[in-house]
């Protein structure tokens, strides 16, 4: 071989390997184009009262999410906090995740534990975690806010449950100023005090969600993250900063009545309700019935609800902000919905005492069920039950991204349930469901991917029948139809079916 025949093959050789190099390097540096996944659920508050539903108060970061995304009209939660989490994070129904009614408590560790499968009160370990399933494929996985799915034992809690990241509380609720009963923050698995004069949990769960992606960007920018954001507004105890409050007082004087046939008039302008569907009767007394110092009191009540709900949309403006500013807003699904209906615990007129209100005291302080009747318009029955008041939730879906331009701003009517968004997820994150999970069998979703109602023309993604119960409370639903029956004492024969698409609430005989 002459000297010119070696040279060639010396750079032939040398080519090939640097082509082979940056082939290498281009595979090792490839962006991830998955999207990122932020889910966001509010607590207790009602179907109508943020802006893109037909609420007053005043929401333009949902309302600017909604019209240059999408809303849901018929997606539905399971009617209680903790059986709704388990569902939303298992893609299960809550019986299969094991709390088929509610989570244990640490003053009664085992009193939701009927040592049956489907109430033992905590997830159990034949189902996985959106976040465990994620994290499996890559995804940095954080949480803030509210877990209710486990209290008693750390093997129930978020990091143990594919979490990366937790900040926020293990029980189902808290003074929002004053985190401390019954363990105050939680940050990964230890429990901390708060000392800042000015803390307030929906301001501090944001603004820990925004740090984690930020720190977790800075070791891990390549791949992209699933946040789970469970505010716990506007749950009990009815607590917000001042200068929010202020903007509301005096604008429920009016009373109940008159915001509920506000909002159906919007609501049926806007398209969300058909214009034949009566309003339900009023669930309370008449608000002329009740003296002036009372009145201004409930005035109060609901002033301090709205606030919690106009903060809670403050603050998602502000995780959006930081998304933009860091390039990740195209490509971040948000997805927003609430975990129940209204919450009519308590008494009618409101709990807790009224000195309380506007002040950094009190635990059980609520609005009553007079204004939840007008937090769930059009619809009856709250928090606890299956007719519409108590399961039908605002959802709201944007993708810049992943919704083509033209569908931007449609309203969607096919129904959908909790389990659809661990489908929705594993499908997004090109992850796979799986059948055993550290050793133990795992429970097949019960839920269908929504992608396609996010990209093509709508179509029923639900041909099977979708079931729920709570507290004896149950509900089937099947194409246009809904079969509901709300548990009274002694009372069997009081099922109700309904054709979703014509009449509500009068029930087909």
């Amino acid at each position: 071989m002459n000297i010119f025949s070696k040279l060639y093959c010396v750079i032939s050789t040398l080519f090939l390997f640097g082509s082979c190099k940056e082939a290498v390097k281009e595979k090792t540096v490839a962006k991830d184009d998955r999207p990122n996944i932020v889910l966001i659920m509010s607590d207790d508050m009602g179907y109508s009262d943020i802006a893109p539903y037909g609420g007053e108060i005043e929401t333009p970061n949902l309302t600017a999410l909604a019209e240059n995304g999408l809303k849901f009209t018929q997606f539905y939660n399971t009617g209680r906090c903790c059986p709704t989490r388990a569902s939303l994070l298992t893609g299960c129904y809550p019986h299969q995740a094991g709390i088929g009614h509610m989570t244990n408590s640490p003053e009664n560790p085992t009193g939701h534990d009927y040592e049956v499968p489907g109430y033992r009160g905590s997830l159990n370990t034949n189902t996985v975690t959106i976040a465990e399933v994620l994290k499996d494929a890559g995804y940095r996985t954080l949480m803030t806010g509210k877990w209710h799915v486990g209290y008693t034992d750390e093997k129930m809690w978020p990091l143990q449950r594919g979490f990366d990241k937790f900040y926020g509380i293990i029980p189902g609720a808290t003074n929002l100023f004053k985190p401390e009963y019954p363990r105050g923050i939680t940050v990964g698995n230890d429990s901390i005090k708060i000392a800042d004069e000015n803390y307030y949990t929906t301001d501090a769960f944001t603004d820990e969600a925004i740090q984690f992606i930020a720190d977790t960007d800075d070791t891990n920018k390549d791949s992209p993250f699933f946040l789970y954001l469970a505010y716990n507004a506007p749950h009990w105890p009815i607590q917000a900063p001042q200068d929010v409050i202020d903007k509301y007082k005096g604008k429920y004087s009016e009373g109940w009545q008159k915001l509920r046939e506000e909002r159906y008039a919007r609501m049926k302008e806007m398209g969300l309700i058909d214009a034949n569907w009566k309003l339900t009767e009023q669930d309370s007394r008449d608000w002329d019935s009740i003296d002036d110092e009372k009145k201004k009191e409930l005035d109060l009540r609901m002033a301090i609800y709205a606030a919690m709900v106009d903060r809670m949309d403050q603050n998602i403006g502000k995780l959006v902000d930081s998304l933009k500013a860091r390039g990740q807003f195209e490509n971040t699904i948000i997805m927003f919905l609430n975990d129940n209906g209204a919450c009519a615990e308590f008494d009618e007129l409101g709990s807790g005492p009224a000195e309380q209100l506007e002040t950094k005291e009190g635990y059980v302080l609520s609005y009553g069920r007079a204004w939840a009747n007008a937090s769930n318009t059009p619809y009856r029955e709250y928090k606890h039950f299956l007719h519409e008041g108590g399961m039908a939730t605002p959802f709201i879906v944007h993708w810049p991204k992943g919704i083509p331009t033209e569908k931007r701003g449609e309203t969607i009517r096919e129904h959908g349930f909790l389990p659809d968004l661990m489908a929705t997820s594993v499908d997004l994150a090109e992850a796979a469901y799986p059948k055993k999970y550290k050793g133990n069998d795992i429970v097949p979703t019960a839920g269908k991917s929504l992608r396609p109602l996010f990209q093509e023309a709508p179509k029923r993604i639900h041909t099977e029948p979708i079931f729920w119960e709570h507290e004896g409370n149950k509900a089937v639903r099947l194409g246009k139809y809904k079969l509901v029956q709300k548990w009274e004492k002694d009372v069997k024969e009081n099922w109700e079916l309904y054709d979703m698409e014509k009449t509500v609430p009068k029930p087909i005989t």
